[in-house]
């Protein structure tokens, strides 16, 4: 079956314009072809697929190394951020899915455990993994789209200086791979829009469905561009069974990820609905809409800009359907989670890649444009590197947090491991035996059960996201050591304490050693006894998602 091509697809390459055969499909040229736009900006892009691609330029390799080799030196600054302590925890829980995401990254975290055991590096070790390769599709998808190697290395560096690429894949949460995944799709769609040779959707539809193991949005953007091609031009070419069969293996992947929320109340849905409850909005539409300049790089933003130009007048329908993709995204998210600004960040390396091609032209055709390009690019990374990554003292950042809190929730674990050491070591031996630690949010049980593990402490329960599946610990506790974070996140924590418990006793308070004000700063651990149900009977009201 592999062996010959589907009379559609046939169909689809020998329609398209500027048809070549299979023998010159990946020919490249020993000399670095001219780039496919040498006219202005706004000159129709010609036809790119009728001239042999050009060699890969081996200097992306070296860009995607150097994100690598700067991603591991800063790997062990600060510490976990709140984020990898609850991958850390839901590791060591390893299960089908979770409230908020599904299981890869977990399963990532669990093999850093077991490789690695509770370390910084060996953690971060996968999303530096993730940024590099995202670095290489953005070369790549530049020569797909017929770039010359000097445009496949400005497709690089472009995508190299990405602020989502760098402080996403400074953590090992979920953003490094989204954005690889999105970046891969992309590339494939490319491919098939050139060649016109669909049965590529089988490894369009295995990407989104890895890449919505790893988050939903994924599996978001594979929808959303399916519906795109059927739905427009693109359907005359691109829909046939390749597409169909190409849909199934993602939903045959993401099975287990849809078995588990069947069987726990689709947790994901009203994990959802909380997060754009918070986030969305009208009041945030700003927030998005200049959210994605800092997502890509304000540099940068030329490149994207002009990527959607070139791939919308390519005259190519399921080029144009990566540009409606966008637009639809763009709308829904700036309605629904404009605070989020990095969920598209995925598609902006083939914007980048495209305006790298598309642009390459008038860029060379005067050299200072280039070079203001490239100065006004270090620039912007340089300053938005101080925002994202730890580059600066830990007592240095706390002006940043306003900004990225990314940084800030690095800060201050220790401590809080050791505040409530101090507090658990000050109740009577006889009182620990019925005492659970509760916290109000996953961060912090993932500290005390990650950081705090052997130090003497019990395990740690939370009530939020997953966390509440896994039980209450003791159900017959009657005393709760309870630790909440600052006012400003948990607003009135221990009147809601006083409504479960007759005496409430705050013992101790959080802070940290660089006056960061994170979630955490000033929030306090409590001492609950005498409850006034059993605190089994209690655990089933205290669930919360956000």
């Amino acid at each position: 079956m592999w062996a010959a091509r589907s009379a559609r697809a046939a169909r689809a390459t020998d329609d398209a314009p500027g048809r070549r055969t299979r023998g010159t499909d990946d020919m490249a040229d020993e000399t670095d072809a001219p780039g496919p736009d040498t006219a202005a900006p706004d000159t129709p892009a010609p036809d790119t697929a009728s001239r042999p691609l050009a060699p890969p330029d081996r200097r992306v390799l070296l860009v995607a190394g150097a994100v690598f080799v700067l991603l591991m030196a800063l790997s062990t600054r600060y510490g976990f951020h709140i984020d990898e302590l609850y991958f850390l925890d839901s590791a060591r829980h390893l299960q089908a899915s979770y409230v908020d995401q599904p299981v890869l990254a977990p399963l990532l975290a669990r093999v850093s455990l077991e490789l690695f055991g509770v370390s910084e590096a060996g953690l971060r070790l996968w999303p530096a993994l993730a940024a590099a390769g995202t670095v290489v599709v953005g070369g790549l998808t530049a020569r797909e789209l017929g770039g010359a190697r000097r445009t496949q290395l400005l497709a690089a560096v472009a995508t190299a200086a990405m602020p989502v690429l760098l402080g996403g894949a400074h953590l090992a949460n979920t953003t490094a791979y989204e954005v690889l995944a999105w970046a891969a799709i992309a590339l494939v769609v490319v491919r098939i829009g050139r060649t016109g040779d669909t049965r590529w959707w089988l490894a369009a539809g295995a990407l989104a469905g890895i890449g919505a193991e790893f988050n939903h949005l994924a599996g978001i953007f594979g929808i959303v561009l399916v519906a795109a091609v059927l739905l427009g031009p693109a359907r005359r070419t691109a829909a046939d069974r390749w597409l169909l069969a190409g849909a199934a293996l993602a939903v045959l992947l993401v099975l287990p990820d849809l078995w588990w929320q069947a069987h726990h109340d689709w947790a994901m849905f009203e994990m959802t609905r909380a997060l754009n409850e918070k986030n969305g909005g009208p009041g945030q539409i700003p927030t998005w809409i200049v959210g994605q300049l800092a997502t890509a790089g304000f540099a940068t933003a030329v490149l994207w800009f002009g990527g959607l130009r070139f791939l919308w007048r390519s005259g190519r329908p399921l080029w144009q359907c990566l540009v409606a993709a966008y637009a639809v995204l763009f709308v829904v998210f700036a309605v629904t989670t404009g605070a989020q600004i990095y969920y598209l960040g995925g598609l902006y390396v083939c914007l980048l890649a495209a305006g790298a091609v598309g642009l390459d032209g008038w860029l060379r055709a005067r050299r200072d444009r280039l070079r203001s390009l490239t100065i006004a690019t270090a620039v912007s990374t340089a300053v938005l590197a101080v925002i994202v990554l730890p580059v600066l003292p830990p007592g240095a950042v706390a002006w940043t947090y306003g900004v990225s809190t990314n940084a800030g929730e690095t800060l201050g674990w220790p401590q809080l491991v050791g505040t409530v050491r101090q507090v658990w070591d000050g109740l009577p031996q006889e009182r620990r035996a019925h005492t659970v630690i509760y916290t109000a949010d996953y961060g912090e049980a993932g500290a005390l059960n990650e950081l705090g593990r052997g130090t003497g402490l019990p395990h740690a329960v939370s009530a939020h996201n997953t966390d509440w599946w896994w039980g209450p610990g003791d159900p017959a506790a009657t005393t709760v050591l309870a630790v909440a974070p600052g006012p400003e996140h948990a607003p009135g924590y221990e009147a809601q304490l006083r409504r479960y418990f007759r005496h409430v006793t705050a013992a101790a308070g959080l802070t940290n050693p660089y006056g960061m004000h994170n979630v955490e700063w000033g929030g306090h651990v409590y001492v609950c006894t005498d409850p006034r149900h059993p605190w089994a009977e209690m655990w089933p009201r205290l669930r919360h998602y956000g």
